[in-house]
């Protein structure tokens, strides 16, 4: 199963998920992390499952989003083409049509991730997968 690491390293609100994916890999089987660069064109546009691991403003702990309707994604103020955040280009993919299911390992921007638990989520994840469901 693939997951799809977002985060700036040089950012320390930014880089949780980058920081978990390391320290989760020689733990979780099954799973290869992609690590996708803060300007970088999405990896997964022409897949139509998507698991994606990113710190969400909002939240207070780690939780497994199963993102149906896009329309809950809260967009930033765009003034440029370089606001287009991800938020707003999964919106845009789903209406589309390119994506069907997209879960998102929802990381705090505050206080610390909670390995435990990205590792269950993933394990639950990889089981699904597996099962085809």
């Amino acid at each position: 199963m693939k997951v799809y690491v977002f985060g700036n390293p040089d950012v320390p609100n930014d880089n949780k998920a980058l920081e978990a994916a390391e320290m989760l890999k020689s733990k979780v089987k099954d799973v290869e992390f992609i690590y996708v660069s803060p300007n970088e064109d999405l990896p997964f546009s022409e897949e139509r499952k998507v698991v994606i691991m990113d710190v969400i403003q909002g939240i207070d702990k780690v939780k497994l989003i199963d993102l149906r309707d896009t329309d809950k994604l809260i967009s930033p103020p765009r003034t440029s083409t370089h606001d287009f955040d991800l938020g707003f280009q999964l919106k845009y993919l789903k209406k589309l049509g390119k994506l069907k299911e997209i879960k998102i390992i929802g990381i705090p921007i505050k206080g610390r991730a909670d390995y435990f638990i990205i590792q269950s989520i993933l394990r639950k994840l990889v089981a699904q997968d597996m099962q085809g469901s």
